[in-house]
């Protein structure tokens, strides 16, 4: 039987991919063979020598410490998609919200409680909360994957012109994406030609503050600013600074933080992207099959740490290698196995950066001492028998 943590409340449809025969699941971390996440802090957490993999039940994965995780052979994974249609969704009203200046306006019209007249009282006020129609401006999407592609394609059903940018676009992401959708070759241009941005790329070295004075400095005078993406991709102070020259008319973001919140020109959401019943169950369901996938085959598919890795199963025994990516490691791993005289079937190897896994199929059981002599090796991280 193998140990299921649930760190955080998981959606039924993805504890059901659990057989009952073959998982228990629960709270125990200590125990656990593998762990189901959403937004628990893992930094300062021990990982037990019996941790094999790590879900997370969304996108992000900040709250994980992947180098640990990749130095002790733990395969991280997370759900890409899988909530796309939800923050999609946000997405648009995030536009209307930039442009229309309603909640500002349902503010208002809250605060004339106890007016007698409250009709004469809206139709005198309202001219405060106009705000511009989406169709016919341009809007520009940073990050054209499973979200951005999605929102780029709607925003051009709602009559916008709509140019893209992602350095890193897919294959799959690019047959999604709408012929009419503009490729814009870096993210200035975006910022020099857009009426309306809006960001969908993870937290990384390059992304972190890429709204600042500089890329402000570039925009259009009124500018709509749309972030579903993670706090850190703005420099807030910059962004303060660019509402109140009116360089920026408004910013929209869904991950609020104390020098963000009740700021002129800033609508905060509390963090509702994926917070859809359907979100979650697509989350919970996804990060629940890769980790069976994982767990009974050894493939691995959507890791942030490991390479995606898929060989179909030939032989009654499978050993599954993580290790560092550097020379002489498959040779060194087929080697042993030729001195224990164990012949290989089949054998898949994959790398991503510094991290490489590498499946073998045998029809022989491979012994605990040759896993032992395999885990001395300098470089291999963890050898596990499926």
């Amino acid at each position: 039987m193998k140990n299921i943590a649930l760190l955080n409340k998981i959606g039924a449809a993805g504890l059901k991919e659990f057989d009952n025969s073959k998982y228990t699941v629960g709270a125990d971390f200590d125990k656990a063979d593998a762990a189901m996440v959403r937004s628990a802090a893992m930094h300062e957490m021990d990982f037990g020598e019996n941790l094999l993999a790590i879900a997370r039940a969304g996108a992000g994965v900040n709250n994980i410490p992947l180098d640990r995780c990749s130095e002790q052979g733990i395969v991280v994974f997370n759900t890409p998609g899988a909530n796309a249609n939800g923050v999609k969704e946000l997405a648009v009203a995030a536009l209307l919200l930039a442009s229309r200046n309603i909640v500002a306006g349902v503010n208002w019209a809250n605060s004339l409680a106890g007016n007698e007249n409250v009709a004469k009282a809206v139709e005198a006020g309202k001219s405060q909360f106009v705000g511009p129609e989406l169709e016919g401006k341009i809007l520009g999407v940073i990050g054209l994957g499973a979200i951005g592609g999605m929102v780029a394609n709607v925003a051009k059903n709602l009559g916008m012109t709509v140019i893209g940018c992602d350095p890193y676009i897919t294959v799959d992401g690019a047959w999604h994406l709408s012929r009419s959708i503009i490729k814009a070759d870096s993210f200035d241009e975006i910022f020099e030609k857009c009426d309306y941005i809006t960001v969908h790329v993870p937290s990384t070295n390059e992304t972190k503050g890429m709204f600042n004075a500089r890329s402000f400095a570039l925009m259009k005078k009124g500018v709509r600013i749309i972030n579903l993406s993670r706090a850190d991709l703005v420099d807030i102070g910059d962004m303060k600074e660019a509402i109140a020259e009116g360089k920026v008319a408004s910013y929209v973001t869904d991950f609020p933080t104390e020098d963000s919140i009740n700021c002129e020109g800033i609508i905060t959401i509390p963090h509702l992207g994926a917070s859809t019943p359907e979100s979650e169950e697509n989350c919970a369901r996804m990060a629940a099959l890769q980790l069976v996938d994982y767990l009974e085959n050894g493939n691995i598919k959507n890791s942030v740490n490991y390479p995606a890795i898929n060989l179909p199963r030939q032989c009654a025994h499978r050993l599954l290698v993580l290790h560092e990516n550097k020379p002489n490691m498959l040779t060194q791993i087929s080697g042993m196995l030729s001195d224990a005289g164990i012949n290989i079937e089949s054998m898949l190897n994959r790398s991503k950066g510094t991290n490489a896994c590498s499946v073998l199929d045998t029809e022989a059981l491979v012994g605990a001492d040759v896993i032992a002599k395999l885990s001395a090796i300098e470089g291999i991280r963890r050898v596990i028998v499926i």
